[in-house]
C-alpha cells in the first residue's frame, strides 16, 4: 500500500474553527501520566486540504501535531494489521502477533496531538453519558479509532455544523448517534442509496408486485436494506484486505453473505422474560433403539442447553456432541469407528516419537510447538487433581495429545491456550484417544480463534460491541467514554470460551450447553453480554478508568454464578428475537449472531395494521 504523508508544516493555513476544553482521554498504561489531556479541537484548512486537529494546551505555538494520518493512495501493497488484546495474559496469546495499537506514554503531552484530513474521516459517533459531558469517538477510513474526546465547555453541535461545510454526516440507520462521513462532491451517499435499487427499475410498481408476490418481493428489498445496514455496522476495511467489486463468478465469501439476521426498531427492545434453568440429562439408555442409536438426538441437546448432562454421563454424551461419534450410529459401528480412530491416532503420535533430537534441532516448527506445550502443560489445571503433583500421567497424556495435534493440523499446529481446551476433555474421557478426537471435534469449531490473524477474534469483539449497542446503550456509551468501547477486556472470554472466569465443574457445564449450538451458534456472545450487563451498576456508578474496568474484570475471575449468567444470555436471546419491528421509516438496528456468517433462521414479514412485523 503506497501512502502519502501530509506534510509537518504548511505555509498560511486557514483556521475555520477553533473550540477550548476539549480533553482527550489518553488512559495511558505503565505510566503516572494524566489520563486526560486539555486541548483544543480545531478545523484547519492546509493547501486546500481540510483537516480536523487536536493538540494540547502545552502544545500551543507548534506548528505540526505529533501524529499525522496518511491518506490511501493506490491498491495494493502491504499494511500490518495486528491487533492489541488489551490486557496482558499470563501467556501470549498468539506471540507473533504485534500490537496494532499503543499509545506509549510520553514525557510531552504534545506527543497525543493528531491532524486527520476530512477526507479521511469514517465515522464520528456522539454520545452524552448520564454522569458526564458530550464526548466524540472518531474513526479514520483506516480503521483506526482516535482516543475519546470529551467536550467539558459544549461545542459539540457547533463542531459538527463547521464539519459540515466539507463532508456530509449521514446518521447511520444502526445508531442515531453514530455518523457515517461522506465527501460533499463525490455523490457517495446518493450513490450508496442509489445502489440498494429497493424498487429496482419499477419502483412504481412496488404494490402491484406485493399483492402478485408478497413474499419475494419483501424479501427482495430487506435482504438489500440489511446489506447496506450491515456495511453501515461494519469499521472501515483495512488497506490489507480491501472490499472490491464482487466477482459474479467467484465463489461467495462467507462474511459476505447474509445470514442471521436480527433487524430490531427503535431504542425500546421490549421486556426481557424471565428465564429457568432446567434439570441435567440423567438419562441416556433410554433414547437408545435396539442396535444402539440415538433416537431425537435434538430432544438430547434441548435437555443439555437446559441443563447440562449428569457427570455419569458425560463421558458418553460428549462423544457425540464433538462428532467423535455420529448421532445416527450402531453401537457396532461406533466399535468400527473406534477401532480406526485408535490406529489413526497413534499413526500419527509415531511420528513426533520417531524424531531424533539431532532431526528436531533442524526443525524449529515443530522445536517450539513442543517447547510452548512442554511450558504450557507445566501450569493447566495444576490444581486438579487429574493434573496436580509432579511426574502426574495425566500431564504426560496432555502433553502427547497436544503433540500429537501437531501432527493432525501442521499448519496450525499448538498455539497458547490450546491445553487449557484440552484439559477438560482429558479429565471427562480419562482416555488419551478419545480425549484427542474430541479435542479436534472442539477445534472445529474454534480453530479461527487460534489463527495468526485474529480476524475470526476481532469479528466476534465487533459482533459484540454491536450486540451491546443495542441491549444497553448507556453501558456502551461509558464503555466509549472511557477508551474500553472496543470490549478488548473480553479478548479472553471469547478464544477460550470462558475457561479462565468459571470454575472448572462449571466450565464442563457451559461447554456442553455451547455444543447444542443453542438457540444459536455464538450463544457465547450473549453470554459475555449478560456478564457485561451483570456489571453495569458496578462500572457506571463508580470512578473506573480504563485501566481499573480491565481489573474489575478481569476480578470477576471465580466470582460468576453460571446459571444466573445463562439465563441471562437465554433471556437476550428471546428478548432480541421476539422483538417487533414498528414502521418501515423507523431507524433499524442489526445485530448477528451467527459465527462469521449471518445464519437466517425461521423469518417472516407481514403487514398489518400499516406496520411492519418481522418475526424470528
Amino acid at each position: 500500500m503506497h501512502t502519502a504523508t501530509y506534510p509537518r508544516a504548511v505555509l498560511c493555513p486557514q483556521l475555520i474553527f477553533e473550540k477550548e476544553g476539549v480533553y482527550l482521554h489518553t488512559n495511558a498504561k505503565r505510566s503516572n501520566q494524566d489520563t486526560t489531556i486539555p486541548g483544543f479541537i480545531r478545523i484547519v484548512e492546509r493547501s486546500g486540504e481540510p483537516a480536523l486537529e487536536w493538540s494540547p494546551l502545552e502544545d500551543e505555538g507548534r506548528n505540526a501535531p505529533a501524529v499525522l494520518y496518511t491518506k490511501k493512495d493506490g491498491e495494493g501493497g502491504e499494511e500490518d494489521t495486528n491487533f492489541d488484546p488489551g490486557y496482558e495474559p499470563d501467556w501470549a496469546v498468539i506471540s507473533t502477533v504485534k500490537k496494532d495499537r499503543e499509545y506509549v506514554p510520553v514525557k510531552e503531552s504534545g506527543q497525543w496531538s493528531f491532524s486527520l484530513p476530512l477526507s479521511e474521516l469514517y465515522s464520528l459517533r456522539r454520545a452524552r453519558f448520564s454522569l458526564g459531558r458530550n464526548f466524540l469517538v472518531l474513526t479514520s477510513r483506516g480503521g483506526h479509532p482516535l482516543p475519546p474526546l470529551h467536550f467539558h465547555r459544549g461545542g459539540t453541535r457547533e463542531l459538527l455544523r463547521a464539519l459540515q461545510r466539507y463532508i456530509i454526516l449521514a446518521s447511520s440507520p444502526v445508531d442515531g448517534r453514530l455518523f457515517l462521513a461522506y465527501p460533499l462532491d463525490s455523490g457517495a451517499l446518493s450513490q450508496s442509496f442509489d445502489e440498494l435499487q429497493l424498487l429496482d427499475d419499477g419502483g412504481s410498481d412496488l404494490v402491484s408486485r406485493f399483492i402478485q408476490d408478497p413474499y419475494a418481493t419483501t424479501f427482495g428489498g430487506f435482504s438489500k436494506v440489511t446489506n447496506f445496514f450491515r456495511g453501515a455496522l461494519r469499521p472501515p476495511e483495512s488497506p490489507h484486505h480491501p472490499r472490491g467489486p464482487q466477482d459474479p463468478s467467484a465463489p461467495s465469501l462467507p462474511d459476505e453473505e447474509p445470514g442471521f439476521e436480527l433487524i430490531t426498531c427503535g431504542v425500546e427492545l421490549g421486556p426481557r422474560p424471565e428465564v429457568s434453568r432446567g434439570k441435567p440429562l440423567d438419562k441416556w439408555e433410554e433414547f437408545l433403539d435396539r442396535e444402539g442409536r440415538v433416537q431425537h438426538p435434538e430432544r438430547i441437546k434441548e435437555l443439555v442447553f437446559r441443563g447440562g448432562i449428569t457427570p455419569a454421563l458425560r463421558k458418553e454424551a460428549w462423544k457425540f456432541l464433538l462428532g467423535f461419534y455420529p448421532w445416527n450410529s450402531t453401537a457396532k459401528e461406533r466399535e468400527d469407528i473406534l477401532r480406526v480412530k485408535t490406529d489413526e491416532y497413534f499413526r500419527m503420535k509415531v511420528q513426533w516419537k520417531s524424531v531424533s533430537e539431532e532431526q528436531e534441532m533442524r526443525n524449529s516448527l515443530l522445536r517450539g510447538y513442543r517447547s510452548l506445550i512442554e511450558r504450557d502443560v507445566n501450569r493447566t489445571d495444576r490444581q486438579n487433581t487429574f493434573f496436580s503433583g509432579n511426574d502426574n500421567p495425566g500431564l504426560t497424556l496432555l502433553h502427547d495429545v497436544l503433540m500429537t495435534y501437531c501432527m493432525y493440523n501442521f499448519d496450525l499446529g499448538y498455539v497458547q491456550g490450546m491445553s487449557d481446551l484440552l484439559a477438560p476433555l482429558l479429565f471427562v474421557t480419562q482416555n488419551e484417544v478419545e480425549s484427542f478426537w474430541c479435542l479436534t471435534g472442539f477445534m472445529e469449531l474454534v480453530h479461527q480463534n487460534f489463527e495468526e490473524s485474529q480476524e475470526a477474534m476481532k469479528q466476534q469483539l465487533l459482533q459484540l460491541s454491536i450486540l451491546l449497542k443495542a441491549l444497553d446503550p448507556e453501558l456502551c456509551d461509558y464503555l466509549d467514554s472511557q477508551d474500553s468501547g472496543s470490549l478488548c477486556f473480553c479478548f479472553r472470554w471469547l478464544l477460550i470460551w470462558f475457561k479462565r472466569e468459571f470454575s472448572f465443574e462449571d466450565i464442563l457445564t457451559l461447554w456442553e450447553v455451547l455444543w447444542t449450538r443453542l438457540p444459536c451458534d455464538n450463544f457465547h456472545l450473549l453470554i459475555a453480554c449478560s456478564i457485561l450487563e451483570s456489571q453495569r451498576g458496578e462500572l457506571i456508578g463508580s470512578d473506573h478508568d480504563f485501566n481499573t474496568i480491565l481489573k474489575h474484570i478481569n476480578e470477576l475471575t471465580m466470582k460468576l454464578d453460571l446459571q444466573t449468567v445463562l439465563c441471562g444470555a437465554e433471556a437476550i436471546y428471546l428478548q432480541l428475537v421476539q422483538c417487533k419491528v414498528g414502521r418501515a421509516a423507523a431507524r433499524w438496528s442489526l445485530s448477528y449472531l451467527s459465527d462469521s456468517t449471518f445464519q437466517l433462521v425461521a423469518f417472516t414479514v407481514t403487514l398489518k395494521n400499516g406496520k411492519w412485523s418481522i418475526f424470528f
